[in-house]
């Protein structure tokens, strides 16, 4: 299971949603680094999954804020956690798993791919959504990731445009064509990806709170808070 620290600081749930996951027969339990009303706002605290690691007995995965390999090896020589869950670190740099594998493996090599062999992964990404969902809808669905492949690259205003308004493979190609190869932008290394957001207040169902020791849930308690 996956959880985050608590509802917010006055609600911090995950020592008891960790013994209750061992309890119920879970076999990991993840860990994000930050209270739910946090959104992805600030650093995530990665000394609550230290302590949930010291809580439990089956494996604690940590999670947040990991933009690179060895960012997760951090994670891990810290809180003393079993592995680690990726999420938006991933979002227009596919490879970092494998750059996670060599890491754990004890390598030191770390994949900086040049514009083209970007262009090729997105181009590829495009066809996959497509193969599931049909070209037009699956150009449609890759819109959303073409900002996060070209994050630091040097791309005119007009192909971004366009490419943010894709519809079919040919003209996916047809727009990476234009954009000149180039080394990977090393100065986005290490800096945050994907949403962004400022603290907000969760909107939990009515009686959520009332019998805190009541294990069932409130009708339709499912249908309004969303994981993550």
């Amino acid at each position: 299971m996956k959880t985050r620290i608590g509802i917010d600081a006055d609600h911090v749930t995950y020592l008891d949603a960790g013994r209750i996951a061992e309890a119920e027969g879970a076999a990991a339990i993840t860990l994000h680094g930050r209270t739910a009303d946090q959104l992805y706002s600030g650093t995530a605290d990665w000394a609550p999954i230290a302590r949930l690691v010291d809580e439990v007995g089956i494996p604690v995965l940590g999670n947040g804020d990991i933009w690179e390999a060895d960012d997760a090896l951090r994670m891990v020589a810290e809180t003393g956690c079993a592995g680690v869950v990726i999420g938006r670190g991933c979002l227009g740099r596919p490879w970092l798993f494998g750059d996670l594998a060599a890491a754990f493996r004890g390598e030191s090599r770390r994949v900086l791919p040049t514009f083209r062999e970007v262009a090729a992964v997105m181009h590829r990404h495009a066809e996959l959504l497509s193969a599931e969902q049909g070209e037009r809808h699956g150009c449609t669905d890759f819109r959303k990731h073409v900002a996060w492949y070209l994050k630091g690259f040097a791309v005119g205003s007009d192909v971004r445009s366009a490419l943010a308004m894709v519809s079919s493979l040919d003209e996916l190609a047809e727009l990476l064509a234009r954009i000149p190869d180039q080394p990977y932008p090393a100065d986005v290394l290490g800096a945050p990806r994907g949403r962004t957001s400022a603290p907000r207040p969760v909107a939990l169902p009515e009686g959520w709170l009332d019998d805190r020791d009541d294990p069932r849930p409130p009708a339709g308690a499912e249908l309004l808070v969303g994981g993550g």
